[in-house]
């Protein structure tokens, strides 16, 4: 399956942008820059084998971009826009973030990890199990698929745009000395400082934006703070002397639910202002872009990522009051808008490709005219045969409205049926092509998908409906969606399976147990199983578990599906990876031994290498067994009759 990152609009309507797929003889993930022309013509820009994040300089004559080997870190290179050999420009020995041009085009600042002296190779001569201990002061300490982070913080760096990184004093600048790290870094307007985002409080669940001068180094405490005790911050875009930033606002731990919203802010310090509405409006973490009078950004809304205009002028503008540029029942998962050549390019996912290249005009309104899409990267899935997919729309046994999709396979029927619930639980199912979905669907499994309370995309009330409550209304909207599902005679209601990842781990584990004789067999992939422990072993824990069930011990217990286990009877796998940090193995382990224990039909693959992301972006090779297990699991529990 192709998929593609952020495109960049080049002059005269073509496009670059960086395009992956799996490869499984070389184990993985091949991605190179891609040119594609107006007619959609397309050619290869680089050749990877790992190259990513593509940067258009200020005079449009350079792009700048992150190449990898096949095993080493990634680095910043520039190749002319016109062609030619990549030139490298950092490199740093773990590796360095994405470019951020000044104004000028003089320079760029970018991220780059620091290693304390004596690890990850700095010493040749001390192996990593003969390294010195780690000493914790924070209790974020470590980060799924990163590892530790506090002896490798995040630092902004700055070089000019013609580094050459091989010269004798080409040493690049460090800016910063964040002993959390720093955010992603930009320039000011007039590009004499650089704003970032860093970490406050004892549990770094919430940040503040600060400046420093771009010219040299700043100790923390020299940093001129710009927003500061609103949550969760990021800076996202510059236009003058004006900072525009995503915030998710709350206080204290108060943040499960939160929709994500765009705010403006001088950039000198005053009092920050929210353009989006709170309630309505959930803007994606795609990266913004301005236009004119106003800025594009992605909006999740029922399982849609829709391209929306924010007027700079705008202040709690709900989602039906900002101009819709793309829409419909999509996924814009990037994009890039050219106010001068009076265009947008997007990537775009649907139910039948999950990524496609889409161009518009953009017109005044503001508005756009002349949609197209200009690439058919998904119609090599789509020769191959996808299983249709359906909305579902009802209601839960309290009167609530429940949204979802299902996905049918070939055939009259009745098929038998996988709930397949997601992670999260704010996250959603979309418009868009689902790999999972259509594995299970071309086995011959109806595959039934809900975004019950709790998940993204359906108002802040909906996302927050489920703190203190998990395990409550959600069962019953995935378990209503379900229902919803099986009025179809094509789908066989007593053939039923229910699977789920993260959060949709602990929902299967969850059902299993409260919900048994609604299914035949069950799947629980890196779950939550025992909230006690995930408190103190997960990356997240510390802050997520008081969250979402709260600290008292006895409640924690009571929302854990190991407390449950002696009401697991249907045969359950159990699936983990051996260096998931987000839901440690324990809570795998912990389930599989106590179900062992009383003699449950119960078994656990465990992937090695692997971390909480395995489905999503791990060695392909892991995905293809990870399937091929799943499968088996299915067709000896609930096997498909031919």
């Amino acid at each position: 399956m192709f998929s593609a990152g952020r495109p960049v609009l080049l002059d005269g309507g073509r496009v670059l942008v960086a395009v992956s797929h799996p490869d499984l003889d070389k184990n993985l993930t091949h991605s190179n820059l891609v040119l594609i022309e107006p007619d959609g013509g397309r050619r290869d820009f680089t050749a990877g084998p790992k190259d990513s994040d593509p940067v258009l300089s200020p005079d449009r004559r350079t792009v700048v971009f992150a190449r990898a080997g096949e095993s080493g870190p990634p680095q910043l290179f520039a190749i002319p826009v016109d062609g030619g050999e990549a030139r490298r420009l950092t490199d740093h020995k773990l590796g360095a973030g994405s470019a951020t041009f000044a104004p000028d085009g003089t320079r760029i600042a970018y991220l780059a990890a620091v290693p304390e002296a004596g690890r990850y190779g700095t010493d040749e001569k001390v192996s990593a199990d003969a390294e010195a201990p780690r000493r914790f002061t924070s209790m974020s300490y470590r980060r799924d698929g990163l590892g530790f982070v506090l002896d490798k913080p995040s630092q902004v760096f700055v070089i000019d745009s013609d580094h050459d990184p091989s010269a004798e004093d080409a040493a690049p600048v460090a800016l910063t000395a964040e002993p959390r790290g720093a955010g992603r870094p930009l320039f000011t307007g007039d590009g004499t400082r650089i704003v970032y985002s860093r970490a406050t409080g004892p549990d770094d669940i919430t940040s503040e934006l600060v400046s420093i001068p771009a010219a040299g180094p700043a100790a923390p405490e020299e940093a001129e703070r710009i927003v500061t005790g609103l949550g969760s911050v990021e800076a996202a875009l510059v236009l003058d002397d004006t900072l525009y930033f995503f915030a998710d606002a709350f206080s204290g731990n108060d943040f499960p639910g939160r929709n994500t919203g765009l705010w403006s802010v001088p950039v000198g310090g005053g009092s920050p202002r929210r353009l989006t509405d709170e309630e309505t409006v959930l803007v994606d973490s795609t990266e913004p872009r301005a236009a004119g009078s106003f800025i594009a950004v992605g909006v999740v809304t029922r399982g849609a990522v829709e391209l929306r205009a924010v007027p700079l002028d705008a202040e709690g503008l709900t989602q039906d009051e900002l101009p819709l540029l793309i829409g419909g029942h999509r996924v814009v998962r990037g994009f890039d808008v050219d106010p001068v050549g009076g265009r947008i390019a997007a990537v775009v996912g649907d139910p039948t490709s999950f990524a496609e290249i889409v161009t518009a005009e953009l017109v005044d309104g503001p508005a756009t005219a002349n949609e197209r899409t200009v690439t058919d990267l998904g119609s090599g899935l789509r020769d191959t045969g996808l299983g249709e997919v359906v909305e579902l729309t009802g209601q839960s046994p309290d009167g609530y409205p429940v949204h979802g999709w299902l996905v049918l396979p070939a055939g009259d029927g009745p098929h038998p049926v996988l709930l397949n619930v997601h992670g999260g639980p704010h996250a959603a199912y979309g418009w868009s092509l689902f790999d999972e979905a259509q594995v299970y669907a071309g086995a011959g499994y109806a595959v039934v998908m809900g975004n019950p309370r709790g998940s993204a995309g359906y108002g802040q009330r909906h996302g927050r409906a489920v703190v203190k409550a998990m395990g409550t209304v959600d069962v019953d909207d995935v378990l209503a969606v379900l229902d919803v599902a099986l009025q179809r005679a094509d789908l066989d209601g007593k053939r039923v399976g229910v699977m789920g990842g993260s959060y949709g781990g602990f929902m299967t584990s969850w059902l299993s147990s409260h919900a048994g004789d609604r299914f035949v067999a069950g799947i629980s992939e890196r779950a939550v199983n025992a909230w006690d422990s995930f408190s103190g072993a997960s990356d997240i824990g510390h802050f997520f578990a008081e969250a979402y069930v709260g600290v008292d011990r006895d409640t924690q217990w009571d929302r854990s599906p190991l407390a449950h286990a002696d009401k697991i009877d249907l045969p359950l796998l159990i699936i983990h990876s051996e260096q998931d940090w987000r839901c440690p193995l324990e809570q795998g382990q912990r389930l599989f031994t106590a179900l062992k224990l009383r003699g449950a039909e119960t078994e656990m693959l465990l992937f090695p290498g692997e971390g909480h992301e395995l489905s999503r972006s791990g060695r392909p090779q892991h995905r293809q067994q990870r399937f091929e297990a799943i499968l088996d699991w299915w067709q000896r529990y609930l096997p498909v009759e031919k």
